[in-house]
């Protein structure tokens, strides 16, 4: 709730775009400190990384969503449906983990908000242009 919180005072100010791809930025980061690091750090650091989700999931949701006018409700639908990957995921992790090492699994998670890095700038640009 302390990330929802946070980035909901944030986003009064900042473009959503922005908000998304500094949250995704900072997971990737945290992630890499995870791998690069060891002992409590990494523990610390994957950890924080739910901090950084807590503002990414509404926040991509409502960006998705936006200016979809009548297709919103299919559009609403089409995005929960595609929550499936968050099952996906970590069961290819799984698999990585197991085939090349817990550690350099991590990089499966860190492609993935790498994709969100790239929608949040996207995002951002698209509405800085307009207007």
């Amino acid at each position: 709730m302390i990330g929802r919180f946070i980035g909901a005072f944030v986003m009064q100010k900042v473009s959503p775009g922005k908000v998304l791809a500094f949250n995704a930025t900072f997971s990737i980061l945290l992630i890499l400190t995870a791998i690069l690091g060891g002992g409590s750090l990494a523990m610390w650091a994957i950890i924080a990384v739910g901090l950084c989700n807590s503002v990414m999931f509404p926040t991509i949701f409502s960006m998705a969503l936006n200016k979809l006018g009548g297709l919103t409700g299919q559009g609403s639908g089409l995005l929960c449906m595609a929550i499936v990957g968050g099952a996906l995921v970590p069961f290819a992790q799984g698999f990585l983990a197991d085939a090349i090492g817990l550690r350099w699994s991590f990089f499966l998670p860190a492609a993935c908000y790498g994709f969100i890095l790239f929608f949040g700038l996207k995002y951002a640009n698209m509405y800085n242009k307009q207007g």
